[in-house]
């Protein structure tokens, strides 16, 4: 068990005043190599780091820029470009510099690179032949100094308002790690808000849908809380404990996430999670930290104080049962939550059980199903159906269950596989294949498999199967996808003139397995379209190639099964 200890972390407030905060950490960060990446003050978070997400912790901090975008990214620290991004979703247009002291930071959903980054970042986009690029520039390409702008805010990729989403990792690890850890000051001193607590009666079995939970109201406030007319929990037997918390900071603040929490029974503690740092490729198994089948069922996210045995997640310490408490002796006990944010205010919630053997509640039973165990591989196999769950995929024991159902009425090629349900959350995809119908043979490269939300799992036929990698549990069937995808233009038509704007304009869309490429050409050269996912808006900005006259413009944009839609004009400059 790894020893835990405190440390008071100086952190520098806009002023450069000095504040003493505990924090739990075991490392010594630089506490001020890193000036904020905005100068816009007070600065105020949207968005916290390893703030609970749908599938995935927050990487990094999301500052506020008064839903507006176009506000100066400044470099933190002397360093260079190592890393030049343009995605149609995700982080947008997106940099990173590697700094001498052994870090990287991260700017994403930027609108604008500085002039010279973005003539650089074209010319890779045009030698490519590409919107999205992922290119590692040399140390001595474009290096950069503190201070200097290197880009500007935005709202690009998988965005939902404008704001600079920012990180700091280990250069070497490529873990994430908390910037307020690292000197990045947010004016704060209101501790996390306590909404609600639950029990789960475990009783020694794997965590699932069927484990009771038991809802407590919370009252009290101002960091002090307490269970809503109860003095006494009666508990028997083995149990977790699991609580609704989140943190605002001062001025202009979302509801964040909360630092670390601490479960303490009579004075010893049982369970710890501090999100100073995390790795990317451990982000999913958030759906083991919360209760997933609660979430998906109603959105609230209860973090569970015990830890799932295959949960991989650095987070946790000072874990007694993996965080599992036994009430069998009969006394009364006291049980302590502490709450604290990223600047050390912190929040308590007490309260007594009673170890009552009176108080039983038994598990249910679940379904019977195939034992599938949460540290191996496990393969599950019929005539028409194959699953294949690689070792890491469960977080849990399980009791793997089946059923098949009829045929869908249209675009269906197989009966529909039900594959356990959606409740129980993966780390990783799961491996299906499914045994099409004989009349999918003349549509074999156009096969792919869907939920029955008819929402695309990708796919490919092979030796007779449709094989796919899905990202959770669910209903499937075989589909095909033989239809091209739309493209509505928007400010084009045949024989205009656009001497009078700066670009064309198209909106473009898919039915099924989704946009796979998208490529503009005038007068038989390729030319830059720039695409925002999340709007489906898709455009050409003119610039000096072309020149005034008459032009010819084609598009062409494919889909995931290579189904093919163009769109040519003639226009002029």
């Amino acid at each position: 068990m790894r020893n835990y200890i405190f440390y008071f972390l100086l952190l520098f407030s806009s002023s450069i005043s000095l504040k003493a905060q505990q924090i739990f950490s075991n490392n010594n960060y630089p506490l001020t190599d890193f000036r904020p990446p905005l100068d816009i003050t007070p600065p105020a978070l949207a968005g916290s780091f390893g703030e609970l997400r749908a599938n995935h912790f927050h990487s990094g901090i999301d500052f506020r820029t008064n839903q507006r975008i176009g506000y100066p990214v400044y470099a933190p620290a002397d360093g260079f470009i190592s890393r030049l991004r343009v995605q149609n979703s995700g982080f947008g247009l997106a940099l990173y510099i590697t700094h001498p002291n052994g870090y990287t930071t991260v700017y994403g959903h930027l609108s604008r690179f500085n002039p010279k980054i973005a003539q650089i970042v074209k010319g890779i986009q045009y030698k490519n032949q590409s919107y999205e690029i992922d290119e590692f520039p040399s140390a001595t390409l474009i290096p950069v100094r503190k201070g200097e702008v290197i880009a500007y805010t935005g709202n690009t990729g998988s965005s939902g308002g404008p704001h600079l989403h920012f990180e700091i990792r280990d250069s070497k690890t490529e873990a994430t790690i908390n910037p307020q850890l690292l000197g990045i000051s947010i004016p704060d001193n209101i501790p996390p808000i306590i909404h609600a607590m639950y029990v789960y009666r475990t009783n020694g079995k794997p965590f699932n849908e069927f484990t009771p939970k038991q809802y407590f109201q919370i009252a009290g406030g101002n960091g002090k809380y307490k269970i809503n007319q109860v003095n006494t929990i009666h508990l028997s037997g083995e149990v977790g404990f699991g609580i609704v918390v989140n943190d605002r900071h001062n001025g202009a603040s979302g509801n964040n996430g909360v630092y670390s929490i601490e479960l303490m029974v009579d004075s010893s503690k049982v369970y710890t999670s501090a999100l100073e740092k995390f790795s990317f490729e451990n982000s999913k198994a958030i759906n083991s930290h919360t209760d997933y089948p609660t979430y998906l069922r109603t959105k609230q996210s209860i973090q569970k104080s015990f830890v799932d045995p295959g949960n991989p997640l650095q987070i946790y310490f000072n874990l007694v049962n993996n965080g599992r408490v036994v009430f069998n002796d009969g006394k009364t006990h006291q049980v302590t939550y502490i709450i604290s944010d990223a600047r050390g205010n912190k929040s308590t919630l007490s309260f007594n059980v009673l170890a009552d053997p009176k108080a039983v509640i038994n598990t249910p039973e679940t379904p019977v199903g195939t034992s599938f165990t949460y540290n191996r591989q496990n393969e599950f196999n019929k005539d028409d159906v194959k699953v294949g769950l690689p070792k890491g995929t469960l977080y849990n024991d399980l009791n793997f269950t089946y059923k098949k159902t009829a045929k869908p009425q249209s675009n269906a090629f197989s009966e529909v596989h039900q594959i356990h349900n959606p409740l129980t959350p993966l780390h990783t995809g799961f491996e299906l294949w499914i045994k099409p119908d004989s009349a999918l043979l003349k549509y074999q490269n156009k096969a792919l498999i869907v939920n029955t939300n008819r929402s695309s799992q990708g796919g490919y036929f092979e030796n007779g199967w449709v094989k796919a990698k899905p990202r959770n549990f669910g209903s499937f069937f075989v589909a095909i996808d033989t239809i091209a995808p739309n493209i509505i233009p928007v400010n084009v038509a045949n024989g205009k003139n656009m001497s009078a704007v700066s670009s064309m304009k198209f909106r473009i869309s898919d039915g099924l397995s989704g946009i796979k490429s998208f490529n503009g050409y005038i007068d038989g050269k390729w030319v830059l379209m720039e695409f925002d996912a999340k709007t489906a808006n898709l455009w050409h900005t003119f610039d000096e190639r072309t020149t005034s006259g008459k032009h010819r413009f084609e598009l062409v944009v494919a889909d995931m099964k290579d189904n093919v839609k163009r769109y040519a004009i003639e226009f002029y400059r």
